[in-house]
């Protein structure tokens, strides 16, 4: 138990690392008030980050399945260390967007291989709950970002020592990983891009990609059009709209927190189809609440309902094709993309029809997550290469 413990707990650090990537929003307010830059270059910044998901991935996959999955981890935690050293050396807008290109590629690294290399230091069956416990020191380090940034103005008078704090744990995470002895479980080598993309012939893997691409599209629509619907309903100020937010994303952490203790000892696939049919149900209750109050319950409870589907997803996937954990989990990450696209989808359909229409398609995507529990159920389903 306790040499379990050594190899789990720097696999579980690199989540906290993986977490440092949320800092791009606090970031992008500071650099174009410091740059003096148009909305524009500023959303540029952003870019640098999310551009990568969709890009490496796969070859990601690729890499790891011929140099192992702790490499690639180390190489991701070294990128982003040096990356948040980089406006030290040059505090400029182009250093800027170099060192956010450098934590993007990082982080990509770190999430195509860290999900894999967690279930070598776990049982299959405690798998799924020890990935609901990394999406919670995930969230616990997205949340400290903006506390972090308060207190280095406080102490450095620059908001950007943050980034110091940010290399220096990116570098000792390093280090740690380097100095732990840690066992990979033998995985099919892919030759080329031809063999995870070859993957998706198959309809489980398929429809589980799929739903992590409507998770991510739901979450960040979630996140950035709560203030909408509770101004368009209830004719909220921003700040008091605003609270929705924090409701949504301590509700997360909280679902996240408990579900690190109660997945490995349930069904996950029962699990499954009542947290995404229950997300349906709080979603409905959002959309058409008779009160303000009754909409910040409902913001809640989606919270609550929703905040473990992710480790779900893809703690069931990878447990189906252990031998093909790097190319799922490729494949997986690259699906992160829909974070980028439903949202643009939300924003035009607040634009050109009302504010509960574009609600309407984020409960689509929650009726797709449910159709995918359902079809995990079919016994009928067949796992192939």
């Amino acid at each position: 138990m306790q040499n379990r413990s050594l190899k789990l707990l720097p696999v579980l650090t690199t989540y906290f690392v993986m977490g440092f990537v949320d800092i791009v929003g606090v970031s992008t307010g500071y650099a174009k008030r410091d740059f003096n830059l148009s909305p524009m270059l500023a959303q540029l910044i952003p870019s640098m980050v999310f551009i990568w998901f969709f890009v490496l991935s796969i070859p990601l996959s690729l890499l790891q399945s011929t140099y192992g999955k702790k490499r690639l981890l180390i190489a991701g935690t070294v990128l982003t260390a040096i990356g948040m050293f980089l406006p030290f050396i040059d505090y400029s807008y182009p250093a800027l967007l170099g060192s956010f290109l450098l934590l993007g590629f990082g982080n990509t690294i770190i999430q195509v291989s860290s999900n894999p290399l967690l279930r070598d230091v776990t049982s299959p069956e405690e798998f799924s709950s020890f990935l609901s416990l990394s999406q919670f020191v995930k969230a616990t380090s997205s949340l400290l970002g903006p506390l972090l940034v308060a207190l280095a103005v406080t102490i450095w008078n620059e908001w950007k020592g943050v980034f110091l704090v940010y290399g220096c744990v990116s570098l000792l995470t390093s280090v740690w990983l380097i100095a732990t002895k840690i066992r990979e479980e033998p995985v099919k080598k892919g030759a080329s891009l031809v063999n995870p993309i070859g993957l998706l012939k198959n309809r489980y893997v398929l429809m589980m990609v799929l739903a992590i691409f409507f998770l991510v599209g739901l979450d960040v629509g979630l996140n950035t059009n709560i203030q909408s619907i509770l101004q368009s309903r209830f004719h909220l100020s921003l700040e008091n709209a605003s609270l929705g937010i924090s409701v949504y994303f301590f509700s997360l952490m909280a679902s996240r927190l408990l579900g690190a203790f109660v997945l490995s000892r349930i069904d996950n696939l029962r699990f499954f189809m009542i947290s995404s049919f229950m997300t349906i149900i709080f979603l409905l209750i959002v959309i058409y609440s008779p009160s303000a109050t009754i909409a910040f319950f409902a913001i809640g409870l989606t919270g609550l309902a929703s905040g473990n589907l992710f480790p779900l997803i893809f703690a069931m996937t990878l447990n189906r094709m252990p031998d093909r954990a790097n190319e799922v989990s490729g494949l997986m990450i690259m699906a992160v993309v829909g974070g980028a696209l439903i949202p643009p989808l939300v924003g035009y359909t607040q634009n050109f029809v009302s504010v509960t229409s574009s609600f309407l398609l984020l409960l689509g995507c929650a009726v797709y997550i449910h159709l995918a529990s359902l079809f995990s159920k079919s016994k009928s389903v067949k796992i192939y290469a």
